[in-house]
Parts: C-alpha cells; structure tokens; sequence
C-alpha cells in the first residue's frame, strides 16, 4: 500500500477535532480530566469542571460515541447511588511519531493512552535529511499495509521530534559539516509531509519528551515541574499548572543552552550540553580506546564494563545539573525536577542520587525548597513525545497553548 492510499482525515476522529467554541473546549477539558485522573464518573467530572451534570452527561456521552471515552465497571459501596466511571477508550485514537536522533531514528505508532502499537528503530553514524525521509517514507508504508481501515481512519497525525538546528553541532554530532550543514537548508515538516498521509507536526525533541511525561508519564502527579532529559544532548522542558509551557519560540526550559560553570581554554564558559550529554562520555570512552556502540545500540543496558569512565561522567554531569537546577528553580519556582534520559535505569539512578549530594554544596539561600524524582519513560521519551503531539494538538486544552498561531509556528 503507498504512502498516499489512505488520506485521513481530521473529522473522521471526532466531532471534537472539527467543532469550534466552547462546546470544543469543554469536550477537550473533559478528555483532558480523565486523562489525567485515570477514570472519572460524571459527577466528579462536574464538580472539577463547575458544569452542570447535565452538560457534561452530554458531552460524555457523544465522546462515548465518537468512541474516545468509554465506560467502565459500575462502582457500588459508596454512599449514594453507584458511579460509573469514564476512562479514555484506547482504540479512539491513535498516533504517529518520529524521533530523530542524533545516533539513531524511531518511528512509533501510540494508541490513545500511550501504548506502543508498532515500533521500528534505525542506527547511524549521524543524521541526514535524505536517509530519515527514506526511513520515514519505508515505515508509514510499513504502518500503512499493516494496519486496518478503521485505525488508519484514527490516527491524528505525524509527530516529529527532532533538536532545533542541527546544523550548529557539527563538531558533537561528529558529522561532516557539508553533510550536517544539509539541515539548514531543509523544511523538515515539509519534506516529511509529502510521504505522510496524515497532518504532519514538528517540535522540539526533549520538549516533546517533557509532553510524553506529562501525558503518559508520572507527570500527572505534579501541577508544575522542570523536566531534564539527557540524551546524546542534554534538554529541558517545563510544566505550569498541569500543562505544557512551551515558551515564545517553543524552546522554553533549553537547559543544554544554559552556560556551565566550568570555564574552557581562551575564558570562555562551555554550555551544559558540553559538559553533561552522553556524546561526552561517548567521547571519553573513544579517548581511552573504549568501543562506545552499546551507548546507543543497548540504550537500557549498557553493561558493566563502562568502569571509571562512567563513574567520572556522572560524577561530572551531577556537578554542572546542580548549578543548572538551582539556576532554573530561582527563576520558574517549582517544586519538582523530573530527571530522565537515554540512560539504563541504575544509571539515571546514579545521576539523581549524585545530583542530590551535588545540591547539598550550593548556595540556595530564598529558595523554596524542591525535590528531584525520576522520569518513568527513559529512552522511549522522545519517541512517545513525538506521538503526543498529534494528540497535544486534537485532544488537549494544550491544544491552545502550544498550536496557535505566531511568528515561529513554521520552525
């Protein structure tokens, strides 16, 4: 089947993806709640939302119908009548998304509540624009044969995440600078819209991780956080008030971009990303004639032969991630830092715990206090985070936030 045999369409998802005004916005609040809380009977979705029963048994029920929310068993045993709760019907929606590594490129398909329906994964020595659109272009098609009519009929669209300029870090993502420079020239959304049969969106790779936390992750359990990623490239994203806070460019939370407090040769102070990614210890390793392949090619285990080289990144990364945090806190105020990457568990284990006696030495005197946890999605983030957007944009209060219109909607 070729990428243009199913054109899906926006309105075949629900009347809630072509519907305007205030009846939009309730049916989006209402999928927004139950998302968050789980299930949901009508009557707590009322007293959270401050509509009146009757509203929102209308609206249940024709997301009932259009097949986003389905009910649930009966609860009995409570005072008053026995509830029937609500929760997000996982076959209402579904949703494409594109992770663009610097080592590698995801390409998955999501259901409504985040699972992983299909999966497909490519290494490289680094990225260029002509092997991602053949890998996307192979994939949709793959996704395209293999799927039904009534899921293609479902999914909302292509979600790309991918680092802003890529084209700036020749030198850390050790590529050719005539290869990298290819990016700079390249509308990746467009490009990547002429194989794909469905609406197509681009975001910012660690801020479509922040998303994928927030929506799939342990997200929900905090009203306002700062999320840390720390892939090949260390990121950020930040949460207010239960939703996604993207900034003036939808670079808001550029964590790799803040200045370390180391200081290079010539006095001039590195970036995080410098001093606290993955590709410095990729770095190191090479350095000491260390294979550095299980980084990227065994993200969830890198084994344990990595010896004092790993010991001394993390060591490392927890110094400068302190500074950082603290740095951020001063200026967001929040309460709770998600720290997650493209690490194995026990390592981002390691970082928090270091992290958290790297605090202990910084001077955070006016500071209300914070506590660091940890991310539940790990190198499955960026990937998930691309899928999200899509459902960001057709199902989300989000959608108001993150998708109007301004001057940096094409980046």
């Amino acid at each position: 089947m070729g990428a243009g045999t199913i054109r899906a369409r926006s309105d075949d998802l629900s009347r809630g993806t072509n519907q305007s005004g205030v009846r939009l916005y309730n049916e989006r609040l209402v999928l927004s709640l139950v998302r968050r809380h789980g299930s949901l009977p009508k009557a707590d979705i009322a007293r959270m939302t401050g509509l009146s029963p009757q509203t929102i048994s209308i609206i249940a029920n024709q997301l009932q119908a259009d097949g986003l929310l389905r009910r649930e068993a009966v609860v009995r045993g409570r005072v008053g009548q026995p509830s029937v709760p609500y929760s997000l019907n996982p076959e209402g929606a579904y949703s494409i998304g594109l992770k663009i590594g610097r080592r590698s490129v995801d390409l998955s398909l999501i259901d409504f509540v985040g699972t992983v329906q299909h999966f497909l994964h490519q290494t490289y020595a680094y990225p260029t624009p002509a092997g991602i659109s053949e890998f996307a272009a192979s994939g949709l098609a793959q996704l395209q044969a293999s799927l039904p009519p009534e899921t293609l009929r479902r999914v909302a669209g292509l979600g790309i995440a991918c680092p802003y300029e890529m084209w700036t870090w020749s030198e850390e993502i050790g590529a050719p600078r005539e290869d990298i420079d290819a990016w700079r020239h390249i509308d990746v959304r467009a490009e990547l819209a002429k194989v794909s049969p469905w609406p197509v969106y681009l975001y910012n790779d660690i801020t479509a991780a922040c998303a994928a936390e927030l929506m799939f992750g342990r997200g929900a359990e905090y009203v306002d956080f700062l999320y840390v990623y720390i892939g090949s490239f260390v990121g950020g994203g930040l949460v207010f008030g239960g939703h996604l806070f993207p900034g003036r460019t939808n670079n808001a939370g550029a964590l790799g971009s803040m200045p370390s407090r180391a200081m290079a040769a010539g006095g001039r102070a590195p970036q995080l990303m410098n001093v606290a990614s993955i590709y410095v210890l990729e770095r190191e390793l090479v350095r000491r004639g260390r294979r550095a392949e299980v980084l990227w090619q065994s993200p969830d285990d890198w084994g344990d032969d990595l010896g004092s080289a790993l010991d001394q990144w993390i060591e490392q990364v927890a110094e400068h991630l302190a500074h950082a945090i603290v740095g951020s806190v001063a200026v967001v105020d929040v309460e709770t830092v998600v720290i997650d990457g493209a690490v194995p568990n026990a390592v981002r284990s390691r970082i928090i715990e270091a992290t958290n006696a790297a605090l202990s030495t910084v001077n955070r005197q006016g500071l209300s206090a914070f506590s660091l946890v940890a991310g539940s999605l790990g190198t499955s983030a960026r990937a998930l985070g691309g899928a999200a957007i899509p459902l960001l944009a057709n199902f989300t209060q989000d959608r108001e936030v993150l998708f109007k219109e301004n001057p940096f909607s094409s980046r």
